[in-house]
């Protein structure tokens, strides 16, 4: 159950409401995308462009394959519709055999190939080839700028520790994750903003807060290495005497935005994140994840980004 509270809770609202009605998950997806379904939308709300250029490669070129099969299965029916007599060289002596052969004739009209070795006579043959043709000069401008819009498209590919820690610091405590630039572009001005979620009772009404985590460090200008975001938990944290129990019946989770100016595409990228509470490991630190190697080169091991020891508390909280 959320913990009871006498101070009224701020108005401050990041975008995803002060309402209380029922627990959340979370808030924002390990994917960093939000936890939010769209209900009872319309045709007019779904963006073609929107879906085929964010979702993944795979389902990408599933989708234009199966795209390119059924428009070349349903002018095939158009060729065999209109006469197999009116493409020369596409008689068969099975109805399948004469399918096959309207099917790669129309592969080859749709793509421009035109080997040759079949072609159409009569005004209805070819008006049905010459729409084919537009449709397939069309259909592939439209393919070729997905393409160039998915690989064109800024992207940041940002690695979060699994878990994020409180650890030691300075003789009290600190919230720590690790974020790291998992691909080799260069991205520079790289700010951080983290926000504290909990559910709490205000007036006998349950009612999510947020609290901005003040930061050690809240920006950087080169982002080559690791950087662990320290939060440090001092009598203006929301984390000041709080325990791992208080922040499990507080539904804590804590969000964050990473933003950088990746300068190979020349514009600003964006990631999200998010830790629960059970996703916070107590009396922790993190171990380097970077080293000089003999050659002089610094080299980052990406899979020890949230590798950690243990170090006890001393001095938790203040208390």
């Amino acid at each position: 159950m959320p913990t009871k509270t006498s101070q009224i809770p701020p108005r401050f609202d990041p975008g995803l409401t002060q309402q209380y009605t029922g627990g959340l998950k979370r808030a924002i997806n390990r994917d960093g995308n939000f936890n939010v379904r769209r209900r009872n939308g319309n045709w007019r709300d779904s963006h073609p462009y929107l879906f085929l250029i964010s979702i993944s490669w795979p389902r990408f070129i599933l989708i234009v394959m199966a795209a390119f099969l059924v428009l070349n299965t349903v002018f095939a029916f158009l060729y065999v519709v209109v006469g197999l007599e009116y493409l020369k060289n596409a008689e068969a002596p099975s109805w399948l055999g004469g399918f096959s052969n309207a099917f790669f004739f129309s592969a080859h009209t749709l793509t421009t190939v035109g080997y040759g070795n079949m072609w159409p006579v009569g005004p209805w043959a070819n008006i049905v080839a010459v729409t084919e043709s537009l449709m397939g000069v069309l259909g592939f401008a439209i393919a070729t700028g997905l393409m160039f819009g998915r690989f064109s498209r800024p992207s940041a590919r940002l690695g979060f520790s699994e878990k994020a820690i409180v650890a030691p610091y300075q003789g009290g405590a600190s919230f720590q994750f690790r974020v790291v630039n998992r691909r080799s572009n260069n991205i520079i001005n790289v700010d951080a903003q983290v926000l504290l979620m909990t559910v709490e009772i205000c007036d006998g009404v349950p009612q999510r807060r947020f609290s901005r985590l003040v930061l050690e460090r809240p920006e950087i200008l080169f982002f080559a290495l690791t950087w662990t975001v320290v939060h440090p938990i001092d009598e203006n944290s929301p984390f000041w005497h709080k325990t791992a129990a208080q922040l499990e019946a507080e539904q804590a989770e804590v969000i964050i935005m990473i933003r950088g100016f990746d300068d190979t595409f020349g514009q600003n990228v964006h990631a999200r994140y998010s830790y629960r509470y059970d996703e916070i490991v107590w009396g922790a630190r993190f171990t380097p994840a970077f080293a000089v190697e003999t050659s002089g080169d610094l080299a980052i091991d990406l899979k020890r980004i949230g590798e950690m020891a243990p170090a006890p508390l001393e001095n938790q909280n203040g208390k």
